[in-house]
């Protein structure tokens, strides 16, 4: 008889309990859901990122619609080499009348700087060193004295580069436009 009851107090305590509770799935079937999820978060996490840095991005590029430039220190070893030109002096210096109604001479020397190996605006340039004169003696005598502060002098090479490049010269291009001398003085 105990060999009898031993059983099935054996098949009860273990056997009971393993044919009652469902085995767990092993293997892939609950790998796959920890996997999809895990992905769905990188995905989530890389989506973020990039609509972060579009953003930013946009916002830094546009920038009040002012390019932003970077001034390197001129001591700094990592400036880079600077543009070699070469230059046009043969307009020499012109002095002429502002547009004041007071009587103010404007006196200036002005060079304009050229491609170093462009033959063809050398030979423009000199063939128009005449008219370039003419230009720049009309040009500031449109001017006012107050247009002509040393505060405005930026744009006022700008402003001679471009009517240069896009009204006056066939092929040659003035890459830059310096002064010399200007001087603007009211007469007693």
């Amino acid at each position: 008889m105990s060999d009898a009851g031993d059983n099935i107090d054996l098949e009860e305590e273990g056997g009971g309990e393993a044919a009652s509770a469902p085995k767990k799935a092993a293997g892939m079937g609950g790998l796959l859901p920890n996997l999809l999820k895990f992905i769905a978060i990188g995905l989530g996490a890389l989506i973020c990122i990039i609509t972060v840095a579009v953003i930013t991005f946009s916002v830094m590029s546009k920038g009040g619609g002012k390019a932003q430039t970077a001034v390197a220190d001129p001591s700094s070893p990592y400036v880079g080499k600077r543009q070699e030109y070469a230059n046009y002096t043969l307009i020499g210096q012109v002095t002429t009348r502002t547009r004041d109604k007071t009587l103010t001479n404007v006196t200036v020397e002005v060079v304009l700087q050229y491609d170093l190996n462009n033959s063809a605006a050398a030979t423009e340039l000199t063939a128009r060193q005449y008219d370039l004169r003419d230009f720049v003696r009309q040009y500031f005598s449109a001017k006012s004295a107050a247009e002509l502060a040393p505060e405005n002098e930026a744009r006022l090479k700008n402003e001679i580069r471009e009517i240069l490049n896009t009204r006056f010269l066939d092929t040659a291009k003035v890459r830059n436009v310096l002064f010399l001398k200007l001087d603007v003085m009211e007469m007693p």
